[in-house]
């Protein structure tokens, strides 16, 4: 079964200070909402974290994540896609 984004929502970050550049939820088959997923400026492009919590030990745990590359792969771009197109909007106003 393969699964349908049918809605993405950006919000652009703006701070100098980070390398999270934006927040996006995303709508799964119309059904299903991920909220928080984080677009990121790494050395080599940007990609997306989801969604975690802090565990009591200090590390960071995914609370909500894809299964298999082919569905991370198609998560990321999505929502890059839709980041793009954020940032297009925000010059053009």
């Amino acid at each position: 079964m393969k699964m349908n984004v049918s809605d993405v929502r950006v919000r652009i970050v703006k701070s100098d200070n980070s390398k999270i550049r934006a927040s996006a939820s995303i709508t799964i088959d119309g059904c299903f909402v991920v909220h928080d997923i984080k677009v990121i400026e790494g050395e080599e492009g940007y990609f997306i974290a989801m969604p975690r919590r802090k565990t009591p030990d200090g590390q960071f745990k995914d609370i909500v994540h894809p299964l298999d590359t082919e569905t991370r792969t198609e998560l990321t771009e999505v929502v890059l896609k839709a980041y793009e197109e954020a940032k297009k909007a925000e010059v053009a106003e």
